[in-house]
């Protein structure tokens, strides 16, 4: 699989490899959602030349292009693995915490001795294995760009295929349950469904003028 993105310098990764250190890139997606679930993937990935794979941060692939990419690591990392924490455990916990449980259920998943775990951004809470927070780190080591990737994908496919179906009115197969202004004047309009994140929606609509809401579900 040839890549036009940017090539990441593999050596970071090859050095880790040549100290025999099993280490796991962690990344989210979904943080920032008004509605969906925060997904989290960790990914342990070959020690081979992974380099013209096309793996890199998520965000600056086309949706066409990470559906290619995320069957290619699936099939070719050592270990994979996914966690979703939805909107009423968001609701309940915060998302920060829903969050850092995301990560913490998809490195558990890993079902593996992990030696140092690569984590996308400057925060974590520890779990007991050694880490490194990266900043931008999906752009700069390929074990979390492939975790950017799963997190993504799986995350949108929950979208399209689950919260649009059940909520057309949303469009969330086109906004994935980010504020845009469609969806937010939908919220204006419908009021917040089930996959709504309630605390933050309302939070975000008292900013835009709108305190007072319809709960439709």
């Amino acid at each position: 699989m040839k890549s036009s993105t940017k090539i990441i310098d593999p050596s970071p990764e090859k050095n880790l490899w040549d100290k025999n250190i099993i280490f796991a890139g962690v990344d989210e997606a979904g943080r920032g959602a008004l509605a969906g679930p925060v997904c989290a993937a960790a990914v342990i990935l070959k020690p081979d030349d992974y380099t013209h794979s096309g793996i890199f941060d998520s965000k600056a692939l086309s949706a066409e292009k990470r559906e290619l990419i995320f069957d290619f690591i699936v099939e070719h990392s050592l270990f994979h693995s996914i966690c979703l924490m939805d909107n009423k455990r968001i609701d309940r916990i915060n998302i920060l915490e829903a969050t850092m449980e995301a990560m913490h259920g998809a490195i558990t998943g890993l079902k593996c001795k992990i030696d140092l775990l690569l984590i996308d951004g400057n925060r974590f809470k520890s779990n007991g294995i050694n880490y490194q927070t990266i900043i931008k780190g999906d752009s700069k080591r390929y074990s979390i760009a492939a975790a950017s990737i799963l997190a993504k994908v799986t995350r949108d496919r929950f979208m399209i295929n689950d919260a649009d179906v059940r909520f057309p009115e949303y469009n969330f197969k086109q906004n994935k349950g980010y504020g845009v202004p469609v969806h937010i004047e939908a919220l204006r309009k419908f009021g917040v469904c089930d996959v709504h994140r309630e605390k933050f929606v309302r939070t975000v609509l008292c900013k835009t003028g709108l305190s007072n809401f319809k709960l439709f579900i």
